[in-house]
Parts: structure tokens; C-alpha cells; sequence
């Protein structure tokens, strides 16, 4: 059925119908409304599901190690400060080989201290091993959650969902929620591979010295692999039962394209609208929507750019000393591609900025009209102030 739903709302109807076992959360701006729906659900047997009330988002992620070991299908949802808490237990997570799944609402790193829209809290987070998918709207949140629950427990590793923070978390839109029967057929009870079993004790999480060590990542990275490959097997059916399917990738207009903007996130929405206006003009602009962030979508990448000439790459997120993150990423991916495009990196947006219809065309005609890209990535829509505000 369809339903007016708020960002927010579509993660905590994806955890409901995915009939999460234990859910374990902590407030902080702008994730809560995802746990206090599902808070309600446990309250009023809607979900039959543990609720863990904790005091940080540190106990949160430990109290799911914890569950997650104990064979059950696990949730929790954090954002910025929240997710820098837990860092040392992402970890964990993963090398423990958890089938956690939690929701992560993009929100700028402090100081000073902001809760609008920025990337750069889940791309600092990029190397813990986690999986993680950023959407672009509201079905795509529901869609994305459920299908984390499922590729989750195929690969053991952990799944983190993004969101950006208001433009997606607090907006409301229509949204089409499967009935319960169909999420049933395309997600089944939870069968963990291994599991804290009384009838047969085994120890976790013990030392691992130099000669099996490596191995242990190795196999993390294996499974990496594995997921890309099972998220597209996974999707095929989840569009024979749903009828809906996103791709690791989407591409827009690409295969004429001198110019593709590469983008993630809500302004993939406004980019669509600019793309759509540039070609009625004549100019041949693509769009390249990368929602599978790792594993790194690095084929598809090469094949979908092979048109272009010029590659502009907008980043709501930062690397200091560097430049913006997905533009690091796809430079790395067609490094060795012999003849690839010069990759323009451009970073906008960051602490909940509008990227506006104009800041995107103004990034494509300084793509077009440059002969090659000038900085590591471009600051657009800066406002003129004194760079030294704020140091001490």
C-alpha cells in the first residue's frame, strides 16, 4: 500500500516488516524519530522485538555485538557524533563477522556544532568494513533496509544505510510499503551461521597472532566481493517479488555523454531536473547515481564513463588535506584505466547547504569550459569570509 511517510518512518517500517529481534538505540538529532517508532512498535506489540534503552551509542553497538552473537536479526540507527562513538566498535562488528544492520543519518561532523546534511560522518567511517548504501529518497530508504537485513546475513558483515539528514530524514512523500507476506517471502527467519550456543560451547573473539591474522582480513574482503556480486542476484528477486529495483548504480543519459555529473544522495534528485533542462538545450550531460559505496562500484564505474570526455563529481563531504571523498574514489577506480576522463572534483552542500539547480549547472559549464581541472576538488557557493575565523 502506499503511504505518506516520513524519511525517518520508511527505515522504521523496513525494521518492522524485516521483523527485527532486538533493536538497541540512542537519541541524538535528526536519527530519533527511526527509534521512537520503533520503540512504540515493541511498546504496543506491533514488533516482537527487544527494545535496549542504553546510555551511548557506544553501549548501543556493544549491546548488538552482543545479540548479533547470540543468532538474532539486529538494528539500531545512530548520526555524526553518534557514529564517531562508536567507531572503535565498528570494528568489532565487523571482523566478528555480525550481520548488524544499522541506519545512519548524515548529518555534519562538530565543531561547531550543526545537525543538517553532510556525508563526511559515514565516509570517515568508510575503512571499518562495513557495507554501506546511500539513498536518494524515501522508497529507496524502505527498499534498501530490507535488502540490508537480507545481504547482511548471506555475507556476515555488516550493513550501514545513509540518509541525508532533513532533505530525506524529515521529508514526507509518498511511499509504496509491501505487505508483510511479500517481505516474508523475499527476507526469511534468520539462521546464523554461528551463534553463542550453551549445547555447544565455542569461544569468540579470542586472540588472533600473526599467522592467521592477515587471513581474517582477507576473508572480510572476500566477502566484500561476495556482497557486490549477491546485491545484484539479490535485487533481481526482490524485483520479481516487489517489483522495484535501484542498482548498485544508476545511469542517466550516459551513453552520449561528454559531461557525466557523478553524484549520491538526495542531490541526485536535483541533478535529474538539471540534467533533464541541459538536454533540451542540446548539451550532452549524463548523470552517474552511485548508491553502493563499498564495496566500491569500480567496474561499473569504468564501463558507465567510457562516453565521457569530462567527469564532475560532487562531494556533500570532505577529506582534509585531500579533497572530496567519491571524487577520491572514482579517481582511484579509473587510475589504471588506460584513456579514462580527467575526473573534476567539486565539493558542495557540506552542513546542510542547498545545492540549488543553479550550483549544480554552474559545476557542469565549469566541467565543460575548463581544459582540465584546476584543484584536487572546487569549493562552490562559498560565502567571503575571513578564513581565520574561529582559530584561536
Amino acid at each position: 500500500m502506499r503511504h505518506v511517510l516520513e524519511g525517518s518512518h520508511a527505515v522504521s517500517e523496513a525494521v518492522r516488516l524485516a521483523r527485527a529481534q532486538v533493536i538497541s538505540a540512542y537519541p541524538i538529532t535528526p536519527q530519533t524519530h527511526i527509534v521512537e517508532q520503533l520503540s512504540e512498535y515493541c511498546a504496543n506489540g506491533t514488533l516482537n522485538a527487544r527494545f535496549l534503552r542504553v546510555e551511548s551509542e557506544h553501549s548501543a553497538l556493544a549491546a548488538l555485538i552482543g545479540a548479533a552473537s547470540s543468532g538474532v536479526r539486529t538494528f539500531t540507527a545512530t548520526s555524526s557524533q553518534g557514529l564517531a562513538l562508536m567507531h572503535e566498535l565498528l570494528h568489532w562488528a565487523s571482523g566478528a563477522r555480525l550481520p548488524i544492520v544499522m541506519a545512519q543519518v548524515n548529518r555534519a561532523m562538530a565543531p561547531g556544532w550543526n545537525i543538517w546534511a553532510d556525508q563526511t560522518d559515514s565516509l570517515a567511517q568508510r575503512d571499518t568494513g562495513w557495507v554501506q548504501f546511500y539513498c536518494e529518497n524515501g522508497q529507496e530508504v524502505l527498499d534498501t533496509t530490507i535488502q540490508a537485513f537480507r545481504l547482511a546475513e548471506w555475507v556476515n558483515l555488516p550493513v550501514m544505510v545513509n540518509l541525508d539528514a532533513f532533505f530525506l530524514s524529515h521529508t514526507y512523500e509518498p511511499v509504496d510499503v509491501p505487505d508483510q507476506k511479500s517481505v516474508d517471502s523475499f527476507l526469511p527467519p534468520y539462521k546464523p551461521r554461528f551463534q553463542l550456543d550453551l549445547a555447544n560451547p565455542c569461544a569468540f573473539n579470542q586472540l588472533a597472532p600473526p599467522n592467521i591474522y592477515m587471513e581474517m582480513r582477507h576473508n572480510i574482503q572476500m566477502a566484500m566481493d561476495e556482497a557486490f556480486t549477491f546485491f545484484e542476484q539479490m535485487e533481481e528477486e526482490f524485483g520479481t517479488i516487489l517489483g522495484r529495483r535501484h542498482g548498485a548504480v544508476e545511469a542517466i543519459r550516459c551513453d552520449d555523454a561528454e559531461v557525466i555529473l557523478i553524484t549520491s544522495g538526495t542531490v541526485t534528485s536535483t541533478s535529474r531536473q538539471v540534467v533533464a533542462k541541459l538536454r533540451e538545450k542540446g548539451e550532452k550531460v549524463g548523470l552517474l547515481k552511485i548508491k553502493l559505496f563499498r564495496p566500491f562500484p569500480l567496474n561499473l564505474l569504468r564501463e558507465l564513463t567510457k562516453p565521457a570526455s569530462k567527469i564532475a563529481v560532487i562531494d556533500r563531504n570532505f577529506s582534509f588535506g585531500a579533497s572530496g571523498i567519491f571524487a577520491q574514489e572514482v579517481k582511484a577506480a579509473l587510475c589504471n584505466f588506460p584513456g579514462h576522463p580527467p575526473v573534476y572534483g567539486y565539493v558542495a552542500g557540506l552542513g546542510g547547504r542547498d545545492i540549488t539547480t543553479e550550483v549544480i549547472e554552474d559545476i557542469y559549464w565549469l566541467t565543460k569550459n575548463s581544459t582540465a581541472p584546476e584543484n584536487e576538488s572546487s569549493w562552490v557557493g562559498l560565502r567571503e569570509v575571513d578564513h581565520a575565523v574561529g582559530q584561536s
